[in-house]
């Protein structure tokens, strides 16, 4: 009987064995498959006399070949490459947009300032000033058709994390079932392998969605997000939720909802899709939504400032050939109230005073008092300073102010403030009549045709009247009042009066337009001399604008006159007339495309439109090519650790087929053995 239990114990080993090998085999490509051995154990001897002689073999354990620390690497490096490609599948379309000559705004800007100078070149030639018009259109077209790409971005990327949400809870929810079921298992002494496996797939998958912290105890699987937030403890599951950010609405944040409170976990999500996702929006996404609303913003606000110095067709002073940048309604769209803030809080008014100083960064205002706020600039927190509601004007800061409209503030509550965030979106060609460019210079200067003696005296081409006092075309009621006070001021005339007795010096008087003496001064006869002269601004009753006791407005303006002017002579200096085919301003107009108005507020004291454009391009693509080296570098290094878990844990076909063959040999051995015994069994009954 002996002989017999032993052969039947290895029949059971043998069949065990060929079970595990044929399970191993049936889930070759199961995903998170550990694939299984027999573990044997000796029965216990028997003794016959002074001897021992075993009894057979039993099964000890199907045990899973699995090493803890190379699961972990392959959650890790999953986790990382799935943040990588993300980030690159975002980033890569948008270099695509901003750097082809088809999509971005470098043809744009380049076509029109090419009929700006057609323009120039034939100042009253109206098919030349409509194409002018025509080519305005295409470029804030071509503005609004990059930020509506931006925007989809941005509508994709919340799309994106609502559904990835979604996904983490569902895979969360099933650990914590897996945790429940494994722990019910065990305490009985059981080895589930199948559902050990299953959890750690689980786990594998929950980090190609985000970068979670794994924490084994007690058979339990804990989860961890973002700095230490539990996700999953044990059986008991926690929710990610996606909802409006409380900064801005219309970037979804994340938090965590542990049922009694919720937090807040945007900022501190990496890893994963969602942590790719969320890198790719805070540093690519967002700064270059900022840069092109900045270039539109400077594009708009110099060119209606160039506008507004320069004479039209009909002889009146130039009208916006883009929409206001300080419209009540692009102001207004400028601050975001915080979803914390006290009820009445109202919003900001947010300004822009000088165009060139603006920065790419947004701001983060914090109340003190009812009065008193602090400014932020994002997203280092810098202070700005500490300011006032009270304060009239309003101070500047990094190129716009701040007005409290629509409500009374209290302390605790904050605003975010993005003066070029949606610049980009909102702009647009005003203009529809080719005759209001004012391409003119609005003051010309010609030689009185009476009185100017027998001396020679010359204006040289540059030395036109150029008018070096800017409208303000922040302030549509100031600008107004100064385009019709030079209107009512002028013609005026600068007379020259007898030379010094040693021939270095000579007098001059700047006469109004009624002869009256605004100011006066000398020249030195035979050189290049430059007057810089003003004109107080009167309105058409020839009263001070404004009345006093207000400052007077002055038109201040430069001449530059050659020769050597005999007693009399005289240089009337008057608006340009209707028709002119002064190109002065258009000049002016054109040198906008080299000229530094980006970010004169930096050290460098300024960049042109096109090296701004260019620097975001050149961003966004240095950007892309690190995303792409980085894509690259995670998936070798997550095929390395997917290589090191399954050449111990995968299921190899050959090594499998080996083991069939030695199983086969061990139960036909072990059957052997229940034969011998048999025989033996039946010639001892024969015999007796």
């Amino acid at each position: 009987m002996s002989l017999l239990n032993i052969g039947m114990s290895g029949l059971s080993a043998s069949q065990s064995s060929l079970m595990t090998t044929g399970n191993n085999i049936a889930n070759v490509d199961t995903a998170g498959y550990s694939r299984q051995q027999t573990v044997q154990g000796t029965k216990a001897s028997q003794q016959f006399g002074n001897v021992y002689i075993g009894t057979g073999t039993t099964l000890a354990d199907v045990r899973r070949v699995y090493n803890s620390y190379l699961d972990a690497q392959l959650q890790t490096t999953t986790s990382l490459n799935s943040d990588s490609a993300a980030y690159l599948g975002q980033v890569t379309p948008l270099d695509t947009l901003l750097s082809d000559s088809g999509t971005g705004l470098n043809g744009a800007l380049t076509k029109f300032f090419a009929s700006v100078q057609n323009v120039n070149a034939k100042p009253g030639d109206d098919a030349s000033r409509q194409l002018l018009l025509s080519d305005a259109q295409a470029l804030s077209n071509r503005f609004n058709s990059v930020s509506s790409q931006l925007n989809a971005q941005n509508a994709n990327i919340n799309g994106n994390l609502t559904n990835m949400a979604d996904q983490v809870n569902k895979l969360a929810a099933t650990v914590a079932q897996l945790n429940q079921k494994i722990s019910e298992i065990s305490s009985s002494g059981g080895m589930p392998n199948e559902l050990l496996d299953a959890r750690n797939e689980t786990v594998r998958q929950l980090s190609t969605f985000t970068g979670a912290q794994i924490v084994e105890r007690e058979g339990n699987v804990d989860i961890y997000l973002g700095s230490g937030q539990p996700l999953v403890m044990g059986n008991t599951v926690n929710k990610l939720e996606v909802v409006p950010g409380k900064d801005d609405p219309n970037r979804l944040a994340l938090q965590l909802n542990r049922g009694s409170s919720t937090i807040d976990i945007t900022s501190i999500m990496t890893g994963g899709e969602i942590g790719g996702l969320l890198r790719y929006r805070s540093t690519v996404l967002d700064p270059a939504m900022n840069e092109l609303g900045r270039v539109a913003l400077v594009v708009a606000g110099q060119m209606n400032s160039i506008q507004a110095q320069g004479i039209d067709k009909n002889g009146d002073f130039g009208s916006n050939l883009f929409n206001s940048i300080n419209s009540a309604a692009q102001m207004a769209q400028r601050s975001i109230a915080s979803g914390n803030n006290s009820v009445g809080s109202g919003n900001f008014d947010v300004s822009i005073e000088d165009t060139g100083k603006l920065t790419i960064n947004d701001y983060k205002v914090t109340f003190t008092s009812a009065t008193d706020y602090t400014v932020q600039r994002l997203p280092d927190n810098t202070a700005m300073g500490s300011f006032s509601t009270l304060t009239t004007p309003p101070l500047v800061i990094d190129g716009f102010s701040l007005t409290l409209a629509g409500g009374t503030a209290a302390a605790g509550d904050t605003f975010k403030i993005t003066p070029t965030r949606n610049a980009a979106t909102n702009i647009k060609t005003e203009m529809t009549d080719s005759k209001r460019l004012a391409i003119a210079a609005p003051l010309g200067a010609a030689i009185a045709a009476s009185g100017s003696g027998s001396g020679t005296l010359t204006i040289p081409a540059s030395g036109q009247p150029t008018l070096t006092t800017q409208f303000d075309i922040y302030d549509a009621a100031t600008t107004t009042a100064m385009q019709n006070g030079l209107k009512n001021s002028t013609p005026t005339k600068v007379v020259f009066g007898a030379v010094s007795a040693d021939g270095t010096s000579q007098t001059y008087q700047f006469l109004d337009a009624k002869g009256g003496l605004i100011s006066s001064g000398t020249i030195k006869p035979g050189e290049s001399n430059t007057l810089n002269l003003s004109i107080p601004l009167k309105d058409a009753t020839g009263a001070p604008i404004p009345p006093a006791p207000a400052t007077q407005y002055t038109a201040a303006f430069s001449m530059t006159i050659a020769g050597s002017p005999s007693n009399g002579a005289g240089i009337n200096v008057s608006l340009s007339q209707p028709g002119s085919l002064d190109n002065r301003n258009g000049t002016t107009l054109a040198g906008l495309q080299t000229a530094q108005t980006v970010d004169t507020g930096s050290a460098s004291k300024g960049i042109s439109l096109n090296d701004a454009y260019g620097k975001l391009v050149e961003g966004v693509g240095s950007k892309a090519a690190q995303g792409k080296l980085d894509s690259a570098a995670t998936e070798a290094i997550l095929a390395n650790a997917k290589g090191a878990r399954d050449s111990l844990s995968g299921v190899d076909l050959d090594e499998e087929t080996g083991n069939l063959v030695k199983y086969q040999q061990y139960y036909t051995a072990s059957s052997q053995i229940i034969k011998a015994a048999q025989e033996i069994f039946s010639t001892l009954i024969n015999s007796i």
